[in-house]
């Protein structure tokens, strides 16, 4: 047999332990260059600036 639990988890014990299981949601900034929307201190996806510094070169499709 496998461990089973020692006593009964009250409501309040449970939902105390489950308080940071929710999704956290993404902290977007608007871009500088481009003002677009990105998460932030991250280059951004769409034009490649970082900081007002020219970091990864964007293909346009």
């Amino acid at each position: 047999m496998g461990p089973l639990p020692k006593r009964k988890v009250s409501k309040s014990r449970r939902n105390r332990r489950r308080a940071h299981d929710a999704l956290q949601l993404k902290h977007l900034v608007e871009c500088q260059e481009c003002g677009e929307y990105h998460i932030a201190h991250r280059v951004c996806p769409f034009c490649g600036y970082y900081n007002g510094e020219l970091i990864v070169e964007v293909e346009d499709d």
